[in-house]
C-alpha cells in the first residue's frame, strides 16, 4: 500500500494559512475498497485509509516511512504567488479589462 507524503492547503473557509505548516503522510486505500451489496456503502478490507500522521517536518515523514518499509511518495507543495496591486490601479487609463 503506498503512503503519500504532502503538506496540506489551507481549506476555502479559512483566510490564513494556519495548520498547513505540517506534513501529512496518509495511506492510499483506494485499491482496498468495495461497495458492500446490500445497503450500497462503500467498505475498505483495511482500516489504513482512515490514518493520517502528521509530522513537523518533511525529513521526519520520510523517515518514518522508511523505517517501517514503507513505499512513499512525495508530493512537493506548490509555492505561492502574490500578485501586489495598489487600489489606484484599478482606475488606471491603461487598466486591462
Amino acid at each position: 500500500m503506498l503512503a503519500r507524503i504532502y503538506q496540506p492547503t489551507k481549506t476555502a473557509m479559512q483566510s490564513g494559512r494556519a495548520k498547513t505548516r505540517q506534513w501529512v503522510l496518509e495511506y492510499d486505500s483506494a485499491g482496498n475498497r468495495f461497495v458492500e451489496p446490500l445497503m450500497g456503502w462503500t467498505g475498505s478490507t483495511t482500516t489504513l485509509g482512515q490514518l493520517m500522521l502528521k509530522f513537523d517536518s518533511k525529513e521526519q515523514a520520510i523517515a518514518f516511512a522508511e523505517k517501517r518499509g514503507l513505499p512513499y511518495e512525495v508530493e512537493e507543495p506548490h509555492e505561492r504567488t502574490l500578485a501586489r496591486r495598489a487600489y489606484a490601479d484599478n482606475y488606471a487609463f491603461n487598466r486591462v479589462r
